[in-house]
């Protein structure tokens, strides 16, 4: 019989960082080591929770640990054992890095490093090319994906994940997160994307001259976009479509929520309608707001 754990004292959360490998786990590992939690990198579930114990017991206040593939073994342990922690009262937050095939490919061409899932990690299984390994590392964790929120790493650089991981771990665990994010479609939609918005049928700054250089983070621009009557009823409708559903979602058990809004450059019109809407929903306390193009330039 498996003993309840008693989080009482232990004060705040628990971070379970998992995902894709070279997603970029062991940045936001650092990040969240930098933002005050103790972390751990890749510890099997299955000790988990003598783990969590162990920290209650040296009144360790916020901890963080990285779980992946490495452990494919014991990945069916993960899910019960986080049910368990929360039954015990400990706030528990999963965070799943993800990246595309493409960009994951660049990048263990530029480290080269080994996959952890091919045969020189896997004794007694054949070579597998990379393409192959992440297609079953994507199979193998995909139900801890559905559940946890999800960070879409393709097109950020370190510095910007750094920011995003502090950003989702100040939210409280126990509220639901909604996330505007703007960007650009030429450099493809998010993969964490919830919902996705297209407002290129917008008015666009960017063939005004003195508008073309500045961002929709700027006064001008939002001037501009907020005297065209379209934006101001893609702006309603946006809103009174979440609205509508948010509360249907907290009733799901969603504890995130990622709404992507997409233009052509990702500097203009997607920039403010993601900008007026955090504003717009600034009523729930877990709303965050992201420029994935301008954050990269930043």
């Amino acid at each position: 019989m498996t003993t309840p754990v008693q989080t009482e004292s232990l004060g705040a959360e628990l971070v379970l960082l998992t995902g894709i490998s070279g997603s970029g786990k062991s940045v936001a590992l650092h990040a969240l080591e930098d933002a005050g939690y103790f972390c751990v990198d890749n510890l099997p579930p299955e000790l988990l929770r003598d783990f969590v114990r162990l920290e209650q017991q040296r009144g360790t206040a916020r901890v963080a640990v990285a779980v992946d593939v490495r452990t494919a073994t014991s990945l069916p342990k993960l899910l019960p054992t986080i049910d368990s922690l929360r039954a015990a009262g400990l706030q528990v937050r999963l965070l799943f890095l993800d990246a595309s095939t493409e960009a994951l490919v660049r990048r263990f061409s530029e480290t080269r490093r080994p996959h952890p899932l091919t045969a020189a990690h896997v004794p007694g299984e054949l070579a597998r090319a990379l393409i192959e390994a992440l297609e079953l590392e994507r199979e193998l964790l995909a139900s801890v994906r559905n559940v946890a929120t999800v960070i879409d790493t393709s097109q950020l650089r370190p510095a910007q994940l750094r920011s995003w991981v502090r950003g989702l771990v100040g939210v409280p665990a126990s509220r639901l997160t909604l996330v505007f994010e703007s960007f650009a479609f030429k450099h493809g939609v998010p993969l964490d994307a919830d919902y996705v918005f297209d407002v290129r049928v917008l008015p666009n700054p960017f063939y005004i001259r003195e508008l073309r250089p500045l961002t929709g983070l700027d006064a001008p621009v939002a001037d501009y976009l907020a005297a065209q009557p379209e934006v101001g009823q893609m702006l309603e409708q946006i809103e009174t479509f979440l609205r509508h559903w948010l509360p249907h979602l907290q009733s799901d058990q969603r504890s995130y929520v990622t709404v992507c809004i997409g233009c052509t450059g990702g500097q203009h019109r997607s920039v403010y309608i993601s900008d007026t809407l955090a504003k717009r929903f600034q009523d729930l306390s877990g709303t965050l707001v992201r420029h994935r193009e301008l954050d990269e330039r930043a």
